[in-house]
């Protein structure tokens, strides 16, 4: 389930929050793990994008593993990715969406092997009422300009007995 999927009529205020993340895991760090401060009650989600090897990667087997953190989870390792650089040295994430708390775990390989993605974070919008009554002041400045008659495109103009009919329009629009 995305962030997406959960959106509710109640939900209107709450907007979601995209920031860029990403973490490197090597030989010196072979495991990272993504979690959030306890104080952030709103939903959150890392939707990865890419995973790649570092320049100085060396030409091995090199394999990143996902470890679930949630309680009740059996925390058996998911593999993410097998790279290496003569073969495949990057991989393109499509619809990883991972709640956090969730490790990553360099299995095999020296590294360096960067991760990269993005943290949704669903965060309440206190600016809604200012949004909406922005909108309705928009909405208020653009009915005036309805009322306006609307000009005939060129080349209408031209037409039988148009010439009396705009003297006519001229003559009320003065008055």
């Amino acid at each position: 389930m995305s962030l997406t999927d959960s959106i509710d009529v109640d939900s209107k205020s709450e907007k979601p929050v995209s920031l860029i993340w990403g973490c490197e895991l090597s030989s010196e760090r072979d495991s990272y793990t993504f979690q959030v401060p306890e104080e952030w009650q709103c939903e959150q989600q890392l939707a990865l994008r890419t995973i790649c090897l570092g320049e100085m990667a060396r030409d091995e087997f090199h394999v990143v593993e996902i470890v679930s953190a949630e309680e009740g989870d059996a925390n058996s390792p998911v593999p993410l990715a097998t790279l290496k650089p003569s073969v495949l040295p990057m991989a393109t994430l499509v619809g990883v969406e991972l709640t956090p708390p969730v490790t990553f775990h360099l299995r095999a390989g020296s590294g360096p092997v960067y991760i990269s993605g993005q943290h949704v974070s669903m965060m309440p919008n206190l600016s809604w009422d200012e949004e909406e009554e922005e909108e309705e002041e928009d909405a208020e400045e653009e009915e005036p300009a309805e009322e306006l008659p609307e000009k005939p495109p060129k080349g209408q103009a031209a037409k039988k007995g148009s010439a009396a009919k705009k003297r006519r329009l001229e003559k009320e629009d003065e008055l």
